[in-house]
């Protein structure tokens, strides 16, 4: 269990908001990062391990147009899996991993080529107009190493991400309970 990942169950359950994950290339290592963390059924709804591209399709909603011109490696892929748990499951967060682990390049794209993403609530759905972050973010990645090294990689990186967006929406009000309730000052 990472830290990452227990900061993000931890935001995830002071908000009381909830997650679904969509996973390609990481085939489910994400969740199991996160439901290594105590209490992570708090925040976590589940997971869909995409791994063959007609899944994207039939499974999370990714538009069949975008995938028989890009394939699955793709920004907007990627953008389109975290969208698609996310209703799916009924979470109020999705994040997705597609990539390219390796040993051998796929869909054009070479070993390394990551595309992670983070689809939340957006400012109107929060009822608020705090311009905070919300919708949907997706990262670029070329990482370097062996195919664990890569899927391990993309792990931390999405979850990285979905740190900073849980982060940055959070409220002073919120950070204030949060550290009450950790014993902090």
């Amino acid at each position: 269990m990472s830290s990452t990942a227990a900061d993000v169950v931890r935001l995830l359950t002071v908000r009381g908001e909830t997650l679904a994950v969509a996973e390609s290339l990481t085939g489910g290592l994400v969740a199991a990062e996160i439901t290594a963390v105590p209490g992570a059924s708090k925040a976590f709804r589940g997971s869909v391990t995409a791994y063959a591209t007609q899944l994207k399709r039939e499974v999370l909603g990714v538009d069949a147009t975008v995938l028989a011109a890009r394939g699955a490696v793709d920004p907007q892929v990627a953008a389109q899996m975290a969208v698609g748990v996310r209703k799916a499951l009924g979470a109020d967060w999705g994040i997705a991993t597609t990539g390219v682990a390796g040993p051998d390049p796929q869909d054009g794209q070479p070993v390394g080529t990551v595309f992670v993403a983070v689809d939340g609530p957006s400012a109107a759905d929060l009822g608020s107009d705090s311009g905070s972050a919300g919708g949907g973010k997706v990262e670029a990645l070329r990482l370097n190493g062996d195919r664990a090294e890569i899927r391990m990689e993309s792990v931390r990186s999405v979850l990285a991400l979905l740190l900073k967006e849980l982060a940055g929406e959070q409220t002073g009000n919120e950070r204030a309970q949060d550290t009450e309730r950790n014993g902090g000052f």
